[in-house]
């Protein structure tokens, strides 16, 4: 299996094509270290631990420094319930997964050279995966940026930071105003920061 990978990558890298032409395509391979997150809500609270991020997705050059892509992202960790008297609520249970479905929108910088600044962001879904089954999709962003280095052949490495986010509704809140109870839903959001790396093969469209 290691012999076929190495094959692999030699056989994309030697088909020589333009690390970003107009008109083309690319398959990127994720990898990147979500930093923890904590959630509070009416009396409750979460912790998304730290974690390894990982996906794949198709990238789609519609101009030379400047694309779309279709990406799924999952980062599986542990997501521990707390009461408000510091009671875990679901110890000895609590690995779960955030996966995440986006597309993107990204502007690379022309610096002149193989060394590509660039900016993005995207909107999508995100799914969760908690524990004892109360998991479900709801709305998710992320924004980022970082540098995209090319190499004569089709590979490139993109290093990047990253800020994603999901969003869900978790109940009402009501206040009394002059015209009466006004019913204000409430959303709780996670924020988690991360690092990673992106390993690019690139296919000109015909």
């Amino acid at each position: 299996m290691k012999q076929f990978s190495l094959l692999l990558v030699f056989f994309l890298s030697t088909i020589g094509i333009n690390a970003q032409d107009a008109r083309s395509f690319s398959l990127n391979l994720y990898g990147g270290y979500n930093f923890g997150d904590k959630i509070d809500y009416d009396g409750y609270s979460a912790k998304i631990e730290d974690g390894f991020q990982y996906g794949a997705g198709l990238e789609y050059f519609f101009s030379t420094n400047n694309s779309v892509e279709l990406k799924y992202l999952r980062s599986d960790t542990h997501i521990p319930f707390y009461k408000l008297d510091g009671t875990q609520v679901n110890a000895g249970d609590d690995k779960g997964a955030l996966n995440f479905i986006l597309l993107d929108a990204t502007h690379y910088f022309d610096t002149g050279s193989n060394v590509l600044p660039y900016l993005g962001g995207g909107l999508g879904v995100g799914i969760t995966e908690v524990p004892q089954g109360s998991g479900g999709t709801y709305f998710a962003w992320n924004i980022k940026g970082g540098v995209k280095i090319k190499t004569a052949s089709s590979v490139s490495v993109n290093l990047n930071a990253y800020l994603q986010s999901m969003s869900a509704a978790v109940g009402n809140s009501y206040y009394w105003t002059y015209y009466g109870p006004v019913g204000v839903t409430d959303y709780v959001s996670t924020y988690q920061f991360g690092l990673g790396a992106v390993l690019s093969f690139n296919f000109k469209h015909k």
